[in-house]
């Protein structure tokens, strides 16, 4: 292949991989993304964050947890309702194991610092979909905002 055509061949663009399919870690991360992204506002602290989260619960050093995330950034633009991923979650995990995914939906949302209606708009569909209670909510948001 002459120079020329090797060299353009850097620059044009590869297809993406494709998305791997949603299991109940990635369908966390992809929710906890989504409750982020949702003011519009997907700040550093969010960000680091989830990294912090996906990496304590599943055992992953930091540049693994950032490409989960990345991945989870993917798919919660490619998924579109959060309620899949909330039954994925309910199907595959335990109460308290919800639970705890609730607690770090809450603590995405807070976070930034600036609790948005947007954000706990979804993040009260995601319980819903969970099957916990308003109850439940509202002792994930005081742990969540404990371990803040």
């Amino acid at each position: 292949m002459p120079l020329l055509s090797r060299l353009l061949q850097g620059f044009r663009r590869t297809q993406p991989a494709p998305l791997p399919q949603p299991d109940a870690k990635l369908a966390l991360g992809a929710l906890m993304v989504r409750v982020a992204m949702s003011d519009r506002v997907y700040s550093v602290a969010e960000i680091s964050l989830i990294d912090r989260v996906l990496a304590r619960h599943f055992g992953l050093n930091p540049i693994e947890a950032a490409r989960m995330r990345a991945t989870c950034e993917r798919l919660q633009s490619a998924a579109p309702r959060s309620d899949e991923f909330a039954a994925l979650i309910r199907r595959n995990l335990t109460r308290d194991e919800r639970m705890e995914a609730l607690i770090d939906l809450w603590m995405v949302v807070q976070a930034d610092g600036d609790t948005d209606d947007a954000e706990i708009a979804i993040l009260e569909d995601t319980r819903s979909a969970l099957g916990l209670s308003e109850d439940d909510s509202a002792e994930a948001r005081a742990s969540a905002s404990a371990r803040l």
